[in-house]
């Protein structure tokens, strides 16, 4: 094998590594309702709607109760005030978790600490966390993403 013949095909492999990850990615079998990952949440893609006389959302009713639908931490900050946040810690992408009793989000890995609004209370994360609109109607939480 002469250095042409090596260079077309490291150049080749290289194309064949960079495409096909895409191309079985095509292949998987994707959900069309967004809300099929998580029992009791709804949406439409931008919305992430929760029925909060579920079971499932039961966590919801109680002050300090908190769930993750669909990437988002929702919790019930009392007084019928709620927050939505990413779930997903800024620092490495650990799932947060909400600490009721010192009403604040922190990630298990690095001990990253978020208030209830997202912004950074204790690093090692710099970045806050995405905030979501939330509204209530009745029974009906609606976050808009």
């Amino acid at each position: 094998m002469n250095r042409r013949e090596l260079v077309q095909r490291v150049v080749a492999g290289g194309i064949i590594i960079v495409i096909s990850p895409s191309l079985l990615e095509s292949c998987t079998k994707q959900s069309t309702d967004p809300a099929s990952d998580q029992p009791g949440g709804g949406g439409n893609g931008n919305k992430i709607i929760l029925d909060l006389t579920t079971a499932a959302n039961a966590a919801l009713s109680l002050d300090g109760g908190w769930l993750v639908v669909q990437n988002v931490i929702v919790i019930n900050a009392g007084g019928g005030n709620y927050s939505a946040l990413s779930a997903i810690c800024t620092h490495q992408g650990c799932t947060v978790r909400f600490n009721s009793s010192a009403a604040n989000v922190q990630c298990p890995c690095h001990g990253s600490v978020y208030s209830t609004s997202g912004s950074v209370l204790n690093g090692p994360a710099t970045m806050a966390l995405q905030s979501y609109a939330v509204s209530l109607e009745g029974d009906i939480l609606t976050i808009t993403k």
